[in-house]
């Protein structure tokens, strides 16, 4: 059970862990020319080097040759308490200037689960509403189906993570959201 915790966060901290590796390769290759450079004081630093958590995950990722002879166990002590706060943080991975025209681009997973109204709000489903069916009552199933508005923050923030080009007025024949589309009596 362990081990399945220990690989699950190893797997989803990669992303983090990766340029230590590729450091500790880099160094790995250099440490033979820094050997004569660093002589007596290192080897009393790394004498005693332990091996917390993230040294271990380190040698999941990197072959065990390709170790860090140059990083102490402080710089790996101190990584290890940032990593579970990494993981916490939500990403919003929108792309400000991309590579090839350097515009800003939309975040297709606003596209895919939100609908924008001609008057600036959005909807959404509900929570769940394809999870476990098979465990829900008939109401509850109903109730969630239905389309939820998305409050003035949420509203700014689609907006953002969308370009222009998602925010035009567009007009469909037989629309089944054109009733919603221009608001009337409805503060945002």
């Amino acid at each position: 059970m362990a081990s399945r915790v220990l690989a699950g966060a190893v797997r989803a901290a990669s992303g983090f862990l990766r340029p230590l590796s590729i450091l500790a390769s880099s160094a790995n290759q250099n440490c033979a020319k820094n050997a004569c450079l660093v002589s007596a004081l290192s080897t009393r630093h790394f004498s005693q080097l332990q091996t917390p958590v993230v040294s271990s995950a380190l040698r999941l990722i990197t072959p065990v040759g390709n170790l860090p002879c140059w990083l102490p166990a402080p710089t790996l002590n101190r990584v290890g308490p940032l990593l579970s706060n990494v993981l916490k943080l939500p990403v919003r991975t929108l792309t400000y200037y991309s590579i090839r025209k350097g515009k800003r681009k939309t975040v297709k997973a606003v596209i895919y689960r939100f609908l924008r109204l001609h008057s600036g709000l959005w909807v959404r489903r509900k929570a769940g509403y394809k999870k476990k069916l098979w465990k829900k009552t008939a109401a509850r199933k109903r109730r969630l189906r239905e389309f939820v508005f998305c409050n003035k923050t949420q509203s700014k923030l689609l907006d953002k993570m969308t370009t222009s080009f998602w925010r035009r007025r567009n007009w469909y024949a037989n629309d089944p959201y054109q009733l919603y589309h221009d608001r009337t009596n409805l503060k945002v």
